[in-house]
Parts: C-alpha cells; structure tokens; sequence
C-alpha cells in the first residue's frame, strides 16, 4: 500500500527522533530532546531545501549546514545516515560505504565511532565543521558565506556561475546567549550576508531550567536591530510554515536572514517532553517505548528504520543532489577551458595546495643596526606571499594599521557589503567572532589570516583551539608581543601569552629574531597545511642580522638552529626568539671576550623545533652542555623542556609597567647584563 507523502514525511522526520534517542541511551550519554525537538528541520533543509549531493559531500558548489548546537550531535548523524551520504576516499571520489552507518550510531559517543559527543570535523563526510562549544559553530558560517561572496565576485562570469551557494547554520539559545555569536551576527548583518539563514531552536530550556532564568531578550527585535530579516514559525512539526520560512530567506536580498522556530524540547516523549529533563540526558528505556509508542513505531524495536524512509531520501535530496553536481560538473569542465587561469588556481584551492611560484617574491633583508620591528618586515613579506597565493584572505580586528597585516599590491581591494571581490577584511573590534570566522574562510578552501594584539588572542582562544582541532591552515598575525608594547602598560603587554598559545597542541607559534627570520618563518608556515600558525611580532626595532657573520635564517624551516657558535663544545648556550635574540647575541660577545665558548641559538618556533628528530635536537643542544640561559619577555613556562633541570631563565614572571620600553626592559631585568650574568652563575 503507498503511503501519502506527508506520511513519509512524518516517518522520516520520527526515524530521526528514534534514531538519536535509541543512540543516547545506548551509550548512556548525550543530549536526546533536541534532535526530538529539531528533526523536522533537518529533514526539511536535507530533503527539500539544501543544493547538496549525498554522493559527493565535498563538492565545491554544495549548500553548507552547520549544527551550531553541537550537543545535538546525532541529529545531524540520524540525518547523514538516512540521507545516504556515502563516504570519500583521499581523492574525494564516493566510496560504496556510508558515511555514517547504522553501526557508527549504534556506537554513538564510543572510541572509535564517528558519531563523536559532539560533530568533529574530518570524522565524516558532511560534517562541515567541529562545533560543541556554542557560538563557534554560527562564527564559523558567517565565514563560509563570506567565502561563497568572495569567491562568486571573483570567479563567477556570466557563463559559467559556480559559486552560488547558501549556508545554515542551526542554533540554539546557548548559542545566541553567546558573546561570539552576536558580534558575528553583527556583522554578517553589516555584509549584508543574504546567503546566510541560521535557524534558531527556541525552546526556551537549558540545562539549568527555563531560559526565563537568564534569558528574557526579544531575539527577534535585536537581529532585525542587526541588520537581519527575521521570519518565525510557531510549530517546529509544522513543514508547510518551515517551508514558507525558508521561501522567505531565498526571496530576500541584502540581508541574512533568523528563522525563530518555536519547539518542543522532547517532543513526543510524555513525561519529560518541554523539560529541562529532556536536555542533558537520557530518557531512560521507559520513556523512549512511550515516546516511540506517540509516534507510531515499534516500542521495543531499537534502531529501527521503517521501509521507504532511505529511498525517500534518495528520491528527494538524492537525486536533486545528483542533477544539480553533474550540472555543475558540466559548468566547471567548460569554464576550465574558457578561463584557464583562473581555473588552474582554483585546482590549487580544491587540491589545499599552493600555486607554483608562491613564494617567489619573498623578499631578503639586509643587515641593518637599527633594523626594523618585524611588525614592519612581517607586512613586507604577508604583501609578498599573498599577491602569488590569489585565495589568499583576511584581515585585523580593526588594528591593520598596527599590524601591518593588509594588502597593498594592486587590485587587493577591500571586501565590503556589496562589493565582494576585495582580499582585506575588516573584522571591527570582533576577535572573539574574527577567530570564528576565518576558521569558516579555511574550511571553505581560502588561506585565512586573522590579525590583532598579541595580548587579545585572550579572546580568541577557543577559535585557535577548534582550528588546531580541525588541522585548519588558519595563520593569526599578532604584533605587540611582549613588555616592549611599553607605554600601554600591563593590559597590552603580553607576558603569558607565549606560553598559552604554545601549550594549544598542534598550533605553531612562531616568533622570529629579525627581519629575515621573518621572512623564513612565513615560508615554514605557509607550508603547514594541516596546522594554524601564529606570527609573534614585535612593535619595536631589532637588528637586521649580517648573515655573512650569522648563519642563514633558512634554519627556521626546523624551528631552532645555531645561529652563532664556537670551537669545540661550548661552555654556554644562550637561545632566545624575537627581539631577545639579539640580547643573546649581545651577551655572547662580551662572554666570548672573556674566554667563554659560546654558541647562540634562534629558536624562533619551539614547536617546530620539538617535531625534528632527537639526533638534529642533540647536534644543537648537545645534552653534555647543560650550562644553558633562555631569553624571551614572557614567562618561563614554555622553556623548562629546552634548558633543563640546571639551566637559567631571563624573562617575566608577572605583569609588565607602563614606560617607554628600554626602560621597561631594564625594570624587569631583561638585559645583556643579566643575560651574562646568568651564564656565568
């Protein structure tokens, strides 16, 4: 017997719900009562919204959905299974497995399952995006639609349009409670981002209880304050007004556009449904046979997927996905012959690779007393590196003055709302939101730079976190690195903060001595496809390194070299990065005048240093030298590893003074003295 087509539709939107809660209890952990609640939203956006081929989930063109309330995590794993969303080998072609099977749920929150607590990027395929904590995952998609934006202004024609994509983003009330959300809902709204549709779960629970605990703002009022369209619906079961609403988003121009859909934590579950006992945890076995029993299903069956659910999927998203890639596909083969060029750098985005030639034009320093702040270098080369590298983006949180972190070579162009086309962005006063918002700019295939004070990466730690997690080639320009901020005093002076970002696993700090190793050091960087990197710069002058006295900056490329050296095996070894090089340099030559042998080493990147192999690390810090002095303003923390249990620390060990900044220097006792001192204690 057929079955009417709002009947399937209500049995596919049910299998999600008894899928994610038969999933929760069985690992005994998770959140249960807001897939139950949000089913039919995923079901509408897959099945009858979304441009999006379950056969090829990488595909370039494909509309991007990103569960920003990641507790919610086998909403989007019930999803991916019933949609059939097959699995891609390194190539990106389709495999015959699933991206998700019905094992990998079964094992929902297990070791080795891809259903983790929350999505973790890389895990499956139509995972966009690790979210979990809330607010990343709305940041991260006002990237993405800034991506789709720049890339149509960039490489659409009037032939051939293959970048016009939407983004959705499902969010809860945690998410907009969120600090990081609001300012990039602000400024998605200042884009005039109408590409982007986030969906808002008003439920009005969290954990705690009902938001009415914290929470009493009119949503709706403060978006279209934003520069949002706002549409609502009042009943989340309801598929006709969800349909109306997202009718609503696609006829809207020059503006994002916030779906509030009012819903039902648990629906369908008795006893607990509208709760904030349907949030957190399980429902217990019980209560799930009397939800399932509410639904229609079998109350004792676990798992259970009714006939004609998947090949539903498969008639709607599967095939509407399948026409629209081989449209696409056919798109994509004639523009490669029309625009060659241009077709051959995004081969280079798709492949995560960079263009032949990129690092042509960086430039080499020469030696200067006075030298340079390796702020100024660092603009030089970013200028040089990304005029060859043409997805190459990003910009400062408002700050690209100080960091010498825009674009100046020719047709650079800024991206503003209407006007997409440009390659510097302009974050305004957002760290927490510009974090998030590169991260989305990298998983849509652009090099992204964000760029800011040093001492504000405070804000921008959970975005560096989840970019390290994701192995995003995400790079982070941060000038003002240390106590020789100076006057600002101890508010902008960073003094724990090298140690902070180096105790995130995965993202490479880089802090170069001068202008050359400026220079080496973005080249590393650049080449670290599957790690973020921070560029640690100083905003005051430092030695331009003679290189025919000194050895070539190009020992960067292992994170720490001998930069200076003696006869035989050295009485002391005094390593600094950034402008403390120059202090250990200093030193050496009044210890070498004293009849100590000395050898100097750069160590401009401590974590590129510890990847090299234990013969490379012992030719420059051979363990019989135990006489060791590091040198950086900051504190400690970082070092202990490299000098060992007998060696000397020159730094910080609280917060810095306000003061022009040698005499800053000379307050806190980083100096040449001191560094001498130490090697002779």
């Amino acid at each position: 017997m057929s079955v009417a087509l709002t009947d399937i539709e209500n049995l596919a939107v049910d299998t999600i719900r008894t899928l994610s809660m038969d999933a929760v209890q069985t690992a005994n952990s998770g959140h249960p009562g807001t897939p139950m609640a949000l089913a039919p939203i995923a079901y509408q956006l897959f099945n009858h919204t979304m441009n999006f081929d379950p056969d090829h989930a990488s595909w370039p063109a494909r509309d991007r959905f990103v569960l920003s309330c990641g507790h919610a995590s086998m909403l989007l794993y019930s999803t991916l299974h019933l949609a059939g969303v097959k699995a891609l080998n390194e190539s990106g072609e389709p495999t015959d497995q699933l991206a998700i099977s019905l094992e990998d749920i079964k094992n929902f929150r297990q070791i080795g399952s891809p259903c983790a607590g929350h999505p973790e990027f890389g895990e499956a395929d139509g995972i966009e995006t690790t979210t979990g904590p809330l607010g990343a995952g709305v940041s991260n998609s006002v990237g993405m639609a800034m991506a789709q934006k720049w890339l149509a202004a960039n490489y659409n024609t009037e032939e051939h349009s293959l970048f016009d994509y939407n983004v959705y983003a499902l969010c809860s009330d945690g998410d907009l409670m969120e600090g990081i959300a609001c300012e990039a809902a602000s400024m998605a709204g200042h884009l005039k981002l109408d590409n982007l549709c986030w969906l808002y779960d008003d439920n009005r629970i969290t954990i705690e209880g009902d938001t009415d605990l914290a929470f009493s703002e009119d949503v709706g009022r403060r978006f279209e304050g934003l520069g949002w369209n706002v549409e609502r619906v009042d009943d989340a079961n309801d598929l006709a007004a969800l349909r109306t609403a997202l009718d609503g988003f696609k006829g809207c121009s020059d503006k994002p556009t916030l779906i509030i859909v009012r819903s039902i934590i648990g629906w369908g579950a008795p006893n607990k449904q509208d709760t904030h006992g349907a949030h957190g945890a399980p429902l217990g076995w019980d209560e799930i046979a009397l939800a399932k029993a509410n639904y229609g299903f079998p109350p004792e069956e676990k798992f259970y997927v009714p006939e004609g659910v998947r090949e539903h999927f498969a008639s709607h998203l599967g095939q509407r996905g399948s026409d629209a890639y081989k449209a696409w596909q056919s798109t994509w083969q004639s523009y490669q012959a029309a625009n060659p060029a241009k077709a051959s750098e995004l081969q280079a985005m798709f492949e995560g690779r960079l263009p032949d030639g990129w690092d042509s034009d960086i430039p080499v320093f020469e030696p200067s007393e006075k030298g340079d702040a390796t702020r100024n270098s660092s603009g030089k080369v970013l200028n040089a590196i990304a005029k060859n590298v043409p997805f190459m983006i990003g910009g400062s949180a408002d700050l690209s003055p100080s960091n010498k972190s825009d674009l100046k070579f020719e047709d650079a162009g800024d991206f503003l709302p209407g006007n997409y086309a440009g390659r510097n962005l302009h974050f305004g006063i957002r760290e927490h939101a510009m974090a998030g918002i590169v991260n989305g700019l990298s998983l849509s295939g652009l090099r992204a730079y964000g760029a800011t004070f040093f001492v504000f990466t405070d804000y921008m730690r959970a975005g560096m976190r989840l970019a390290s997690i994701m192995h995003q080639p995400v790079l982070y320009i941060l000038t003002h690195d240390s106590i020789g901020v100076g006057e600002d005093g101890p508010t902008h002076q960073p003094v724990e903060h090298l140690s902070a970002c180096r105790a995130i696993p995965g993202l490479y700090v880089f802090r170069p001595g001068d202008a050359n190793e400026v220079a080496e050091c973005y080249r590393a960087a650049m080449q670290l496809d599957d790690h973020p990197s921070a560029m640690v710069l100083s905003r005051q002058n430092m030695e331009t390194l003679d290189r025919s006295q000194y050895a070539s900056a190009s020992g960067c490329a292992q994170g720490g070299y001998v930069v200076a050296d003696c006869e035989g095996t050295p009485d002391v070894i005094l390593m600094g990065s950034g402008s403390e090089l120059g202090l250990c340099t200093d030193a050496a030559k009044q210890l070498t005048a004293a009849g100590q042998k000395v050898r100097v080493v750069s160590m401009p990147c401590l974590d590129l240093f510890a990847d090299q192999c234990q013969e490379y690390r012992d030719e420059v810090l051979p363990p019989e030298v135990t006489n060791r002095v590091a040198v950086e303003a900051g504190i400690r923390l970082s070092w202990d590893r490299w000098i060992g249990l007998q060696g000397k620390f020159v730094g910080m060990s609280g917060y810095g003074a306000s003061g022009p900044y040698a005499e800053v220097y000379k307050h806190f006792g980083i100096t040449t003295e001191a560094v001498v001192a130490a090697a002779q204690a």
